[in-house]
């Protein structure tokens, strides 16, 4: 019978830090709803890439980034370049399975989240063209 070897550091990391995403995102997700938005996924999957959230209110349509850290302030620097063009290419992809959303615009925003559970949300983070 073939022992089974105790989870490496690695992976024991790896399973707190989806742990802590899944706290952050429902974290920012409660936030958006207490604030009147309405979620429409989250962990939404596409062939481009995960987006953490999408929303919307009143005909505003938010594709959203959660970023966890133990600081606002390391949190706020963990979305780079890659990462924001990953973002829109899911987001279009996105848009092209579920019509019908985003009547008076769109928007990337960014939801910081401390380890102390304060939430800083980045309204219209960034456009398109700086992608």
């Amino acid at each position: 019978m073939k022992r089974k070897s105790p989870p490496t550091h690695r992976l024991l990391r790896g399973r707190r830090a989806y742990a802590a995403g899944q706290d952050a995102e429902a974290l920012a997700a409660a936030a958006l709803t207490a604030e009147g938005w309405q979620i429409l996924a989250q962990r939404c999957r596409t062939e481009a890439g995960e987006i953490d959230l999408i929303a919307e209110r009143e005909g505003l349509l938010a594709f959203i980034e959660v970023k966890a850290r133990p600081s606002l302030a390391e949190a706020a620097f963990a979305l780079g370049p890659r990462q924001r063009a990953r973002l829109v290419t899911a987001a279009e992809a996105w848009l092209a399975t579920n019509p019908g959303h985003g009547r008076v615009g769109m928007r990337f925003d960014v939801m910081l989240v401390a380890a102390d559970g304060t939430i800083r949300r980045i309204a219209d983070a960034f456009r398109i063209e700086e992608t």
